[in-house]
């Protein structure tokens, strides 16, 4: 159930990221709301799996979910870069997330 609990917990940081930038160009109140409730959960949730998953490894997946999701999102929502290193080192992140959680 912990795996599961940091794969919500980056989902709700990638929602945070988003609201980020919302916030950024809009200034309206519901984004900045909705920045720390998902913030807020993302936490709540990366909380419930370090009461089972050591420290530095739900840390760890949980900034690579966030950062990769992040930029997977600009991508896709926002036309940010795609070139093929872009998305290479995005995928070593991914594929680092996968190995931690085969070693632990």
């Amino acid at each position: 159930m912990e795996w599961i609990y940091l794969v919500i917990a980056g989902i709700f940081e990638m929602a945070g990221v988003v609201m980020i930038n919302q916030w950024h160009h809009s200034k309206k109140w519901t984004a900045m709301f909705l920045l720390i409730f998902f913030f807020g959960l993302s936490f709540l949730f990366l909380s419930l799996a370090m009461e089972v998953l050591p420290m530095g490894t739900a840390y760890a997946i949980w900034t690579g979910i966030g950062a990769s999701g992040g930029a997977l999102l600009g991508i896709f929502l926002y036309n940010e870069p795609k070139d093929k290193w872009r998305i290479f080192f995005i995928s070593l992140i991914l594929v680092s997330a996968v190995g931690l959680k085969a070693i632990s």
